[in-house]
């Protein structure tokens, strides 16, 4: 459960953002939509190494 204080006179809309902000960092939603439908471990596993290597390439070409 997410607890965000609001202090004495601060803006709605302030605390508001807190709170979607700190909701979006627990990653709900995006497990939502992952579990909506099956993913094959050997997909979810090539995914992962594609990811690997973009970031590997982004590091070469930043050095």
């Amino acid at each position: 459960m997410i607890v965000i204080p609001v202090k004495e006179g601060e803006n709605i809309e302030r605390a508001l953002k807190r709170f979607k902000r700190k909701f979006e960092k627990t990653g709900v939603i995006k497990e939502l939509r992952s579990r909506q439908a099956y993913t094959k471990p050997s997909v979810t596993r090539r995914a992962e190494v594609m990811k690997a290597i973009y970031i590997e390439q982004m590091q070469r070409q930043e050095d």
